[in-house]
């Protein structure tokens, strides 16, 4: 079955993260993908490593399967002349070039707009195209910082640490291809498409959610909670015998539960416990209590008395446990695809799921420059064209 974007043409030229992550989500989902990048060069997340299989970066793999591989000078008059055929047969560009790179080079969205008024432009920046920080860099280290995620992110009293993931650049990814999703089903009804824009910032502003309304709310920024919550208790990792588990109390309902399940029967009813707004106020001295019972059990059996009285709980997983857990294996999260170096590449699989246009995975991340000569031979370019583009560095 085709994916639901069959037959939508994106031309990616972004690098790094939430570029290619955007991207790849609509390729996933059946979108014929060309990702442009430098000649000899290509998306500096080629040279992150290690890890890597057989010289190619496991980083780069992980954002770009699925697409065709391209390499174009844009510096050069002829490149950019390329980009603009691109584009004339596009649906989709998305970019992530700092603030008047592509003013620069003439491939701005007024310039190509005028070439295919349906065009669904995509710019992904690190704080936006407007503001008077639009030219400052971004990475997602800093956004984490910049963006409060770091002063939220830790133990209490102990430095603040950034989210294992790079939570900001991919969450702007899953935005910018929302975005560019909205943009198309406009232009379904309109016949026009438009600009789209996307940045770190506005992401992890948006992701604060709860958290930035209450200080909208109260005026106060929140502490750091480590692995609690700064409204539940008990909600956050409890350490065990042998390691750690987590437990989820969002109710009293759940709260009496887990007091059967843990034999800690003279909390259940406890004027300073038997109401979440108490055990807030009491965090600190409930947690020890739970934790003096924690730490006497295995995880296992903290989790079965725990399952046994239908209370939210679970194991804390490293990522190697998760990719090999039979549930993950059930949900089709793992795929395998042919790479033209490594063999079959086992990769991660697509999260939406959906019932008659189901995306897929489908072809392995391009090498650098593999499929330039099919994409520039159907625009027309014959043989000796392209060997001309090369002599002169263009490809």
């Amino acid at each position: 079955m085709a994916g639901p974007l069959k037959g939508i043409k994106v031309l990616e030229l972004s690098r790094t993260l939430a570029g290619p992550f955007c991207s790849m989500q609509l390729a996933d989902m059946g979108a014929e993908v060309i990702k442009v990048e430098q000649p000899e060069v290509g998306d500096e997340t080629r040279g992150f490593a290690p890890p890597e299989i057989n010289g190619e970066s496991c980083y780069f793999m992980s954002l770009n399967k699925n697409k065709q591989g391209i390499t174009l000078n844009l510096k050069t008059e002829e490149g950019q002349q390329i980009v603009k055929q691109l584009v004339a047969e596009s649906d989709v560009l998305i970019e992530n070039f700092r603030n008047g790179t592509m003013e620069k080079f003439g491939l701005d969205y007024d310039v190509l707009k005028g070439i295919n008024p349906r065009l669904v432009y995509c710019a992904v920046s690190g704080f936006g195209r407007s503001g008077p920080m639009k030219d400052e860099p971004a990475y997602d280290l800093l956004m984490q910082g910049f963006g409060g995620l770091m002063s939220v992110t830790g133990e209490k009293g102990r430095p603040p640490v950034k989210v294992g993931f790079s939570i900001v650049d991919l969450s702007t990814g899953l935005y910018a291809s929302l975005g560019i999703v909205l943009a198309l089903l406009t232009r379904e009804k309109t016949g026009k498409g438009q600009y789209v824009e996307a940045s770190l910032l506005d992401t992890v502003v948006s992701l604060s959610n709860y958290l930035g309304q209450n200080v909208l709310a109260t005026g106060k920024a929140p502490e750091r909670f480590g692995s609690a919550h700064p409204s539940l208790v008990p909600y956050q990792a409890f350490e065990t015998k042998d390691g750690y588990v987590t437990i989820a109390v969002t109710n009293d309902r759940l709260w009496r539960k887990m007091c059967d399940a843990l034999e800690l029967h003279e909390l259940k009813d406890h004027p300073k416990y038997a109401e979440n707004v108490n055990r807030v106020a009491n965090r600190e001295e409930l947690i020890e209590i739970i934790m003096e019972y924690t730490k006497s059990k295995n995880s296992s059996e903290v989790i079965d008395r725990l399952k046994r009285e239908g209370v939210p709980s679970g194991p804390i997983h490293d990522l190697a446990q998760v990719l090999a857990h039979p549930q993950v294996q059930s949900r089709e999260m793992i795929k395998e695809v042919e790479h033209p170096t490594i063999g079959m590449l086992k990769m991660l699989g697509t999260p939406i799921k959906l019932s008659e246009t189901p995306g897929s995975v489908r072809k392995a991340p391009p090498l650098l420059g593999e499929n330039t000569i099919e994409v520039l031979s159907k625009i027309g370019y014959t043989n000796s064209d392209i060997t001309a583009l090369k002599e002169k560095g263009i490809i």
